[in-house]
């Protein structure tokens, strides 16, 4: 009875770790995904860039868009600028923490029925013998 007893806490702790990784996988992403959208919109309303506050978000963020550097032509007017490649930058970081909860769901999820329950066949039951 004791293993059983152990058996349903390993599930629970289990099922505890896979869970709160996700939040603090999908809380990470959340937060790059927040240094980018204020990074565009802090770039299309031409926010001074020697403001102490602006300077931490572009430095912060420009960590997150190095892989997106130069995909797209920004478009400029004035002191405004729309970064189009941030903003595909924020889809594809969108896609991959969909990506990564939907690996973890899978991985923590258990077979919707015992394997135990299988039926098994023989050849027999199949090709009778004559």
């Amino acid at each position: 009875m004791s293993n059983d007893g152990r058996s349903i806490k390993t599930k629970i702790g289990r099922h505890f770790f896979l869970n709160r990784s996700m939040q603090v996988i999908l809380l990470a992403f959340s937060v790059i995904e927040g240094l980018i959208g204020l990074r565009i919109l802090l770039k299309l309303i031409g926010a001074n860039p020697e403001s102490l506050l602006v300077a931490l978000i572009f430095g912060l963020s420009s960590l997150f868009l190095f892989p997106f550097t130069g995909l797209v032509q920004s478009q400029t007017m004035g002191s405004m600028v729309l970064e189009t490649s941030s903003m595909f930058a924020v889809v594809v970081y969108a896609l991959i923490a969909a990506l990564v909860e939907k690996i973890i769901t899978i991985a923590s999820s258990r077979p919707r029925f015992p394997i135990s329950d299988v039926p098994e066949t023989t050849t027999s039951e199949h090709h009778p013998v004559l």
